[in-house]
């Protein structure tokens, strides 16, 4: 169902919006998440170490896919919320098209480059021929996954965030046990777990477009509505194109991060490839919500409301530190029991790698959280300059710290490099979204 984040209680509205959101993702998630359990319990060690080595250039691609997601849902929103529905359903026809030409780019590039990129990311001899075969099976389902994010775009843009709910509980469900029917009863191998994601994804994929389809013939408009339009795609492209680079140039720097972390063994490869895959989870889901509040944020700026602006920013943040609380606390009581989840017997190195990176960088959740918020802010109000800003100081500080204090710390200084990139950049984060259009209006209400 449609919903116009224009009225209502700003707390109320949002909160109703973003936990949906919030299912979405954990959902998601559990794609990536039972790849990596179902390789580590039913296949071993180097099969969990190249499901996670592969992860990072698969992230690569998911930049792109979520940038189209990004750009889209940005400026579909605005048009919503400004009911202006014959360009809106315009909008939505554009960025379908030019994400399949983008998608189908990629897919060449994925072809004939990906084996070049293990190489440079020093994937060791003993796991590149999995992670290779993982990734030639995952190029193969990019139209999957650039179409699923159009999809869920639109719908977030719309203001329904039940329906993606709905999908991904399913198909993650359901991908989980494929997982284990490939790989434990088939012997599919590193192949098994690749293959049951394709599938999966697929199904998801085709329903989604299906049902965004008739939600969009179910809106009344005027006139013939034109396929395509080359205005539309730039403003498409205003969005969509800093939030590719923000993300390509993240995927960047945790392969270089990741090529550090592959010299210091195939023990702390796979003890991170399972901590991070938790760490990713948690990210995830604040990058989520943060989209959620773009689309508040984007809706209510299209209707001309900026004073519910600051109302939703602090909703955002009341609601990612009560997710933080749990996640948190889990993360350090636990963390053994964690990274024992992903591997039936771990190594010593891979064990204590693995719950030292949680020990480090879980407490600082609360602080990137603040940062995602605000950049959901920052992206919904098309202040993309701002955004970048703070995410590359993030990324460059992380990729710098990464590198040097591995040689003085060994990977106990990669893992530090997180908290530090994630508190400078929140800093900046919070200077622009205080900074916004949105301030004179405040000061107005108040005088």
């Amino acid at each position: 169902m449609n919903k116009d984040l224009t009225v209502g209680k700003p707390e109320t509205v949002l909160w109703k919006f973003c936990l949906p959101l919030f299912g979405s993702i954990l959902f998601q998630q559990l794609y990536n998440i039972a790849d990596s359990l179902v390789a580590g319990k039913f296949i071993g060690e180097n099969a969990l170490a190249a499901v996670g080595n592969s992860y990072e250039i698969t992230l690569i691609f998911i930049a792109f896919a979520f940038g189209c997601n990004i750009g889209c849902s940005v400026i579909v929103s605005q048009l919503f919320g400004a009911k202006k529905y014959k360009d809106m359903k315009t909008s939505v026809y554009t960025a379908m098209i030019s994400s399949g030409v983008l998608c189908a780019a990629l897919m060449v590039f994925g072809i004939l480059c990906c084996g070049n990129l293990l190489t440079m990311i020093h994937t060791q001899k003993e796991i590149l021929a999995d992670s290779r075969l993982y990734l030639d099976i995952y190029i193969w389902g990019l139209p999957f996954l650039f179409f699923y994010n159009i999809a869920t775009g639109i719908f977030s843009a719309l203001g329904d965030s039940k329906t993606p709910f709905l999908f991904l509980a399913v198909s993650s469900s359901s991908n989980i046990l494929i997982d284990i029917l490939f790989v434990a009863v088939f012997q599919m191998g590193v192949a098994g777990v690749a293959w049951a994601t394709f599938l999966c994804q697929g199904i998801s994929c085709v329903l989604a477009v299906i049902v965004v389809l008739k939600r969009l013939k179910a809106i009344p408009t005027d006139g013939k509505i034109q396929l395509y339009s080359f205005s539309a795609f730039k403003k498409i492209a205003s969005i969509a194109i800093p939030s590719i680079l923000q993300q390509s140039f993240i995927s960047i720097g945790n392969i270089i991060i990741q090529s550090v972390i592959n010299d210091c063994g195939v023990g702390v490869t796979a003890g991170y490839s399972a901590a991070i895959k938790l760490n990713n989870l948690v990210i995830t889901s604040f990058t989520t919500l943060g989209n959620g509040i773009s689309n508040y944020t984007a809706q209510n700026i299209g209707a001309g409301l900026l004073s519910r602006i600051r109302k939703g920013f602090l909703a955002g943040i009341k609601l990612v530190w009560l997710l933080c609380i749990p996640i948190v606390l889990l993360y350090l009581l636990a963390a053994k029991a964690l990274i024992l989840f992903f591997i039936n017997e771990p190594s010593q190195l891979a064990l204590s790698s693995g719950m030292q990176f949680l020990y480090i960088v879980a407490p600082f959740y609360f602080i990137a959280s603040v940062k995602l918020t605000a950049d959901g802010i920052l992206r919904g109000a098309g202040l993309m300059k701002h955004f970048m800003a703070a995410t590359f100081t993030d990324l460059i500080l992380r990729v710098l710290l990464a590198w040097v204090l591995a040689k003085h710390m060994g990977y106990i200084g990669i893992w530090c490099a997180w908290p530090v990139g994630w508190t400078v950049s929140t800093g900046l984060s919070v200077i622009f979204y205080v900074n916004g259009p949105w301030k004179h209006e405040d000061k107005a209400l108040t005088a």
